[in-house]
């Protein structure tokens, strides 16, 4: 057992939380003031996306130092600061780990550079005199780029962020590392970014993932964990099949995973039933604690996903826009709210989730980051539109986002948010908000789950005292006999569970 066992998880993407010192971008002073927020939320734990110090050709995620903060957020001491501070209102920490590559302008790949052809300092990385494949990044286009030289460097993401050559002890050690001076300073555990791909074969389809030699790295990583008294976990962003990803759980590897079968999940009773079931079967084979997760920073907001006829479509708005049905969105995300916080396990809630939030479509191409944006010719509008600036207080952008009422956030925020901001929900009983924090407060406990059959189009279960039942039909459905409604997404009349709609019974 560990402390994540039935932990909900807070997913902080640091510069569209909030914004302490006023320049439109979030920061570790603007994350502290917000902490009792998320203590008044009921989370157990928040998650960071990269805070490092970087050039920010990828927002974070190419890190140029692995061991410091971009002084874009603030300072090294600012971030003990949090993790104390977060610890004293009873919240743990987990941060994000980014191995697979660095920035362009880390160190070391500057060093190889340097050192040209054939030197020891290119070993950390993958050159060679021409692309041994056909790899295409996953930002679009191709995986190699050609230094000055002539040699080629390899690059799953953007080209700014080259790939460490996991084969060579130097880079082994160095993340070790890592490892222990986070641990060191307090931190409760690791997101590790694409966590499937450390260990690559260059000749074999498909070999930048999940290739064996991956096991013995997180092995180790395991032995460093667990001498630490916080018991710090391990989540992997793994993109694997069932034999492969139970591989990453065993006992001495990662202690979790995340549930992307879950995420990608169209709306739908079946398809729902079958991967709930699925997972649980999967993690209870190595006593492994299964994720649920309904959104983070790289997938369409689930107000706007469940809004559409193909709802399980996470990715890459088409040209015309998503054509969502919010109203529609809104009640099947608060009826998924209750499905994901009533399950076994441990939850992500990705911030604005809690306040309803749906996709920004119509972001101006001039202000779009994301390097998918430009790699793909302007075809893949990215994923700035889960990002923009969280909406706090007021009736105006920046809604309280930066201290100031004239400074505007890195991305802009929609107007139409002055009724989604937390001020305005915090006090409604029927908003998104109210929903979450009733949910985190009532959460069931224990780690079983019985199925009821309740006839078609309707998901149910029981966990210990409290039985949760969604709706996925057309018509409304008799509720199962209970003592009292814990919770409800929306109105039951008559007493009846409405379409779209999630209730836990006592």
């Amino acid at each position: 057992m560990t402390w994540v066992d039935n932990a909900v998880i807070y997913q902080i993407y640091p510069r569209s939380f909030a914004d302490g010192n006023d320049d439109g971008i979030g920061d570790l002073a603007g994350m502290r003031s917000r902490l009792p927020y998320l203590r008044e939320l009921g989370v157990n734990a928040v998650w960071l996306s990269p805070w490092y110090t970087s050039p920010m050709a990828d927002a974070g995620y190419d890190v140029a130092d692995y061991r410091n903060i971009d002084p874009l957020f603030g300072t090294l001491d600012e971030a003990s600061a949090f993790i104390e501070e977060a610890h004293a209102a009873g919240m743990r920490v987990i941060v994000d780990i980014v191995p697979n590559h660095c920035s362009d302008k880390h160190p070391a790949f500057q060093e190889a550079l340097r050192a040209g052809r054939g030197s020891p300092e290119r070993e950390l990385f993958w050159f060679f005199d021409s692309p041994v494949n056909d790899w295409s990044s996953h930002f679009g286009g191709s995986a190699w780029t050609q230094v000055a030289d002539g040699q080629w460097y390899l690059h799953m993401f953007a080209a700014e962020q080259p790939d460490w050559n996991w084969e060579h002890p130097r880079v082994r050690e160095d993340f070790l590392t890592t490892l222990r001076f986070w641990l060191d300073r307090g931190v409760d555990g690791f997101r590790i970014d694409v966590a499937d791909h450390l260990v690559k074969d260059l000749h074999a389809l498909g070999g930048w993932a999940n290739q064996d030699g991956v096991h013995e790295i997180y092995r180790e990583w395991r032995k460093v964990a667990d001498t630490y008294p916080q018991q710090p976990v391990f989540v992997g962003e793994l993109w694997a099949e069932r034999d492969e990803f139970l591989k990453y759980l065993r006992p001495d590897e990662l202690h979790t995973g995340f549930n992307f079968a879950f995420l990608m999940c169209a709306w739908d009773c079946d398809m729902f039933r079958e991967v709930i079931t699925g997972t649980l079967e999967t993690h209870d084979l190595i006593g492994a604690t299964p994720t649920w997760v309904l959104s983070n920073h790289d997938v369409v907001r689930p107000v706007t996903r469940y809004g559409r006829d193909d709802s399980g479509h996470i990715w890459i708005m088409p040209p015309g826009g998503w054509h969502a049905d919010l109203d529609l969105g809104t009640r099947r995300a608060r009826a998924a709210a209750l499905l994901l916080l009533g399950l076994p396990g441990c939850a992500y809630v990705f911030q604005g989730e809690e306040l309803g939030l749906a996709e920004v479509e119509d972001i101006p191409p001039a202000l779009r980051q994301d390097p998918r944006w430009a790699r793909s010719e302007h075809t893949d509008y990215g994923r700035d539109g889960c990002r923009i600036p969280l909406p706090w207080s007021g009736s105006e952008p920046p809604f309280g986002f930066s201290p100031t009422a004239a400074t505007q956030p890195w991305l802009p925020q929609p107007a139409a948010w002055a009724s989604m901001t937390a001020q305005a929900q915090a006090d409604d009983p029927a908003s998104m908000l109210s929903l979450y924090r009733a949910a985190l407060a009532h959460r069931p406990t224990g780690s079983g789950l019985a199925w009821l059959d309740l006839g078609p189009g309707v998901l149910a279960f029981q966990r210990e005292e409290v039985t949760c039942v969604v709706n996925f039909g057309t018509e409304p459905v008799v509720l199962p006999a209970h003592t009292e409604v814990v919770l409800a997404s929306g109105p039951l009349p008559g007493g009846a569970l409405p379409s779209d709609t999630a209730v836990w019974l006592r």
